[in-house]
C-alpha cells in the first residue's frame, strides 16, 4: 500500500512544510563555501555564456531555429524538433544548455514546465540533475520527493547556492574525495554488480559525470516509485540495447510493465520514446574510452594556477580555444597541432550533423505517412501498427544522437551507424504506411519534405492558448486548445 505522502504527491496536494527554507537545506553558504579552494575560480568560469564552438557552445539559443542568428537561433539547427516532439513538453522549449552553474535558473525558466498553472505538469524529480541539494531533499522526503509538484521547490532552491557545484561530486567530510551522490546511478551500477566505492580514481573521473549525462526514464508509480529516474542499462547501453529493454519491462525490476512510452505523438498516434542526454552511453565504447581516457581528461584538463597544477573545474568543450586544446589534447596527441585536432573533430561533426538532419527529416516523413494512412478508409491496421513501431524506433535512434549533444565528437563511428539505422527504420515505416493504404498515399508522399510538412517554427504554451495559432500549421491542429492563463512563475519568483 502506498504511503499517505505518496498518494498526496500523486494528486498534487502534498505541500512543503512552511518551515522548510534554503537554510534548512544548507545552513552554510552553498557552493561559495568552497571559494578558498584553488579550483573555485575555474568553477566560476562556468558562468561564461558567451562562447561557442562550431556545433555547440554556451550561448543559449533555440535549437530548432535555423532562421535567426545568435543569440536566438544558430546556423547549425534542427528545424523539425517541434514537429517530432508534438504532444510532449519538449515541443514548447528546447534551448542550448548553458554552463552547469545556470542549471537552476534555466530549469525554472523553461516552458517545458507549466508556469501558467499551480501544477507544473512535471515532477520534482526534474531537479535531480540541477541542484546540489538532492541528498538533503531525499533525506527529508524519501521516495515521496520524486513525484512532488515541481513548483513546491522554486522558492526553496537558491539559484546560486544550490545549483550544481562542489558537493555533487566531492565529499567535503572526506578530503573532497570523489563521490557519487546520484541515487539513480548508484542503483544502476548495483544492478550491473558494480560498486562505485570500489572504483579507481580514473573510473570515478567518468562516473561523476555519468550522474547526469545519461539516458533515463521515470518509473510509473504503478510499478516501482512514481517519477523516480531509472537508467535503462540492463540490456546494454547502445541504442538497440535500450530500445529492446524499453520494449518489454519487468515490473519488479524496471518500474514499468510491457512497452514503455514517454508520450503518444499527436499526429501519428505513435507511442514514443524521448532520449535525454546519453553522453556516457555514447562515449563508453569509443576509441578514447577503450584507451582509458576519462571524461575529465578532456573536459577538466590539468591547468596551472600560480605554481600549482590543478584540475580545471570549467566543464566545457576543449574546442573553445587553442589553449584549451593544448591542455586537454596534446598530452596524448603531441604529434598534432591544436589546429589539426580542431579541424579533424569538426570534420567528423560536420558529417554526423548532415546525417542527423537527414534522419530527422525521414522521421518527420514517417509520422506524416502514418498520419495519412490512419485517416485513409479501409487502412490495413496490422501494417499500420508495424509502421508505427518503425516510426518509434527510427526516431529513438535519431534522438540518441541528437540529444547526446556532441554532434558525434564523443564517438563518431557509433553516431553515424546509429543515424544510418534511424534512416532505415523511418524508410521502412513509410513503405509500410504506403502499403497499408494499398499504395493510395504513395503519390502524396513523393514530395520534398518542406512541401509535405513545413517545420513548426513557433510554438509555446502561450501560443497553444490561441485558436488561430493552432490553425497556422496542419500538424498543430492535432493539439488541444489550452485554457487562457497568465504566467504564475518567473524563475523562483511567484508573479501572482
Amino acid at each position: 500500500m502506498r504511503s499517505l505522502n505518496t498518494l498526496l504527491a500523486v494528486t498534487g496536494l502534498l505541500v512543503i512544510p512552511p518551515w522548510l527554507t534554503a537554510e534548512d537545506l544548507d545552513p552554510g553558504e552553498g557552493n561559495a563555501a568552497f571559494r578558498h579552494l584553488p579550483q573555485y575560480q575555474s568553477y566560476l568560469e562556468n558562468q561564461d555564456d558567451t562562447r561557442m564552438t562550431e556545433f555547440g557552445g554556451s550561448i543559449p539559443h533555440r535549437k530548432h531555429d535555423d532562421f535567426n542568428p545568435l543569440p536566438k537561433g544558430y546556423k547549425h539547427a534542427q528545424p523539425y524538433l517541434k514537429n517530432l516532439w508534438l504532444g510532449y513538453p519538449f515541443m514548447y522549449h528546447y534551448d542550448r544548455a548553458r554552463g552547469h552553474t545556470f542549471a537552476l535558473q534555466d530549469v525554472t525558466h523553461t516552458d517545458r514546465v507549466n508556469r501558467y498553472d499551480e501544477h507544473a505538469g512535471l515532477p520534482a524529480t526534474c531537479y535531480n540533475c540541477k541542484t546540489n541539494a538532492m541528498p538533503q531533499l531525499l533525506a527529508r522526503y524519501g521516495d515521496d520527493f520524486w513525484a512532488m509538484n515541481f513548483h513546491r521547490f522554486r522558492t526553496v532552491l537558491d539559484p546560486d547556492r544550490h545549483t550544481i557545484g562542489c558537493t555533487n561530486c566531492h565529499d567535503p567530510s572526506d578530503h573532497m574525495r570523489l563521490v557519487i551522490t546520484s541515487v539513480p546511478l548508484t542503483e544502476a551500477l548495483e544492478r550491473q554488480g558494480r560498486d562505485w566505492r570500489q572504483a579507481s580514481r580514473d573510473e570515478m573521473r567518468t562516473l561523476v559525470c555519468a550522474q547526469c549525462h545519461v539516458e533515463y526514464y521515470f518509473e510509473t508509480g504503478e510499478h516501482g516509485v512514481a517519477a523516480k529516474p531509472h537508467l535503462p542499462w540492463d540490456e546494454g547501453m547502445n541504442p538497440e540495447d535500450i530500445y529492446r529493454f524499453k520494449s518489454a519491462g519487468d515490473p519488479d525490476r524496471d518500474g514499468f510493465s510491457g512497452q514503455f512510452r514517454d508520450w503518444v505523438h499527436a499526429v501519428s498516434k505513435t507511442p514514443m520514446l524521448k532520449a535525454q542526454h546519453p553522453e556516457y552511453e555514447m562515449f563508453h565504447d569509443s576509441v578514447h574510452a577503450q584507451a582509458g581516457v576519462s571524461c575529465a581528461d578532456c573536459h577538466m584538463p590539468r591547468v596551472r594556477v600560480g605554481p600549482a597544477a590543478i584540475t580545471a573545474h570549467h566543464w566545457t568543450s576543449p574546442l573553445k580555444s587553442e589553449a584549451m586544446i593544448r591542455s586537454a589534447c596534446l598530452g596524448c596527441h603531441d604529434q598534432l597541432t591544436p589546429a589539426q585536432l580542431k579541424q579533424r573533430t569538426e570534420y567528423n561533426q560536420a558529417r554526423v550533423w548532415r546525417q542527423l538532419n537527414i534522419a530527422q527529416e525521414k522521421s518527420v516523413r514517417a509520422h506524416e505517412a502514418v498520419r495519412q494512412a490512419m485517416e485513409w478508409p479501409g487502412v490495413d491496421q496490422v501494417l499500420l501498427t508495424q509502421a508505427r513501431e518503425k516510426v518509434r524506433k527510427g526516431q529513438w535512434f535519431w534522438d540518441y544522437v541528437s540529444a547526446e549533444n556532441s554532434a558525434g565528437a564523443h564517438n563518431p563511428v557509433k553516431a553515424l551507424d546509429t543515424l544510418a539505422s534511424s534512416q532505415q527504420y523511418s524508410d521502412e515505416a513509410i513503405q509500410l504506411a504506403i502499403r497499408a493504404t494499398g499504395h493510395a498515399i504513395a503519390e502524396s508522399m513523393d514530395r520534398p519534405i518542406g512541401e509535405l510538412v513545413p517545420p513548426i517554427r513557433e510554438h509555446s504554451r502561450k501560443l497553444q492558448q490561441d485558436p488561430a495559432h493552432l490553425e497556422s500549421h496542419p500538424w498543430l491542429g492535432y493539439l488541444p486548445l489550452l485554457p487562457e492563463a497568465e504566467l504564475i512563475w518567473d524563475g523562483n519568483q511567484r508573479l501572482r
